[in-house]
């Protein structure tokens, strides 16, 4: 059999499954499902290899109302037992091509196929569900479609886990189903909870050696406190993040390095409050709220002049990414005005990423070098 990459493959090749591996698994998917029909050997090798980490996204129309390759990837694994032990990721995204979601849209049938394939992934490593609408259509006293795929599914190894759904008033919240399943999680270190916005309610002693968490600034405080966090970010309103809550972001266990607030639009005074209460933040990345204006007097990017007050507060930030902000009309000139202004109020600066995407990065002579 000849491939795409002029390579003639003996499918009686008598070289060890172990081999074949090695050899497959850095091909394409769709080559992988050309190898597949080769033979039955080389299919069992090219199926575990296809299985291993599988990504879904389902766009929901009114021509496709519902999550079709979803349920029939869940169908196959169901029927493919052998490949579960095989399967380390498992990635869900659902949304839908008009707001408010049709009422056509139907979920049933393919989450109660998505939980039944749950169970069974126990070998998973890292999982995501975002679930789009689909918890529009459930009441308000039913539980959030997440914990109604995730209630008593058991994951020993995963170490990545990313849950949500869109919400809207009167749709279902989180309860207790979401701490038990967290609970239960001790070799989990990176989380990620953007439509969860209460406290979460788990045992001290739970997620030992999270490092790593995206979520509102009332779950973050409620989690941070007692763990390892050294990553952290935060979605919502910067108002939500007061006295209180700074101080129980500072409580890990080990000190929080890097912050990403690139889903909110942050004042300046949150920053200052920040860096008093996170003073040994490396890493920064921000939206600033630009009708927060910096410095009236100024227009464009040298609106950001007025940064440097807030960024002598901070003592140990390395890299300054500002790409989320939106600012309009910069140049290198301009940019490498403002690495040097920057670099006075805040020493320890060594890369600043600007609204242009455009990358510094301070040399061994200390001058600014654009990395475009």
């Amino acid at each position: 059999m000849s491939s795409h990459y002029g390579i003639t493959v003996r499918p009686n090749i008598s070289l060890p499954n172990e081999v074949l591996y090695e050899i497959f698994h850095n091909l394409p998917a769709s080559v992988l499902a050309v190898i597949a029909c080769v033979s039955h050997r080389f299919n069992a090798v090219a199926e575990h290899i296809l299985y291993s980490s599988i990504s879904l996204r389902d766009v929901l129309s009114q021509s496709s109302p519902y999550p079709w390759r979803t349920r029939l990837c869940c169908e196959s694994i169901i029927q493919r037992t052998h490949l579960v032990e095989s399967i380390r990721g498992f990635h869900v995204r659902w949304q839908a091509d008009v707001q408010p979601p049709s009422s056509q849209f139907d979920f049933s049938p393919t989450v109660m196929k998505l939980t039944e394939a749950l169970r069974i992934l126990t070998s998973l490593e890292s999982l995501e569900l975002w679930l789009g609408p689909a918890n529009y259509k459930a009441g308000p006293l039913a539980p959030h479609v997440v914990e109604r795929i995730i209630q008593g599914a058991h994951f020993p190894q995963l170490v990545s886990v990313s849950l949500g759904a869109e919400w809207t008033k009167g749709s279902p919240l989180y309860s207790n189903i979401l701490d038990t399943f967290l609970g239960s999680l001790n070799s989990l270190r990176h989380l990620k909870l953007p439509d969860h916005h209460t406290a979460l309610n788990l045992p001290l002693d739970s997620l030992p050696i999270l490092s790593s968490f995206r979520g509102s600034p009332a779950t973050s405080a409620s989690l941070l406190p007692g763990r390892p966090v050294r990553y952290l970010s935060l979605v919502g309103d910067d108002y939500d993040v007061d006295q209180e809550i700074l101080t129980r972001l500072a409580s890990t266990t080990e000190p929080l390095r890097v912050l990403d607030l690139s889903s909110m639009s942050v004042r300046p005074v949150i920053l200052r409050n920040l860096a008093t209460h996170l003073p040994a933040i490396e890493v920064l990345k921000v939206r600033l709220a630009l009708r927060h204006t910096l410095h009236y007097a100024l227009t464009g990017i040298r609106l950001l002049t007025g940064l440097s007050s807030v960024l002598s507060t901070f003592h140990s930030l390395i890299h300054l990414d500002l790409s989320p902000t939106s600012v309009a009309g910069a140049d290198a000139q301009q940019e490498m005005s403002l690495c040097d202004e920057w670099t006075r109020a805040c020493p320890s600066l060594r890369r600043i990423t600007f609204p242009s995407h455009i990358e510094w990065v301070l040399g061994s002579d200390k001058s600014w070098l654009s990395q475009a």
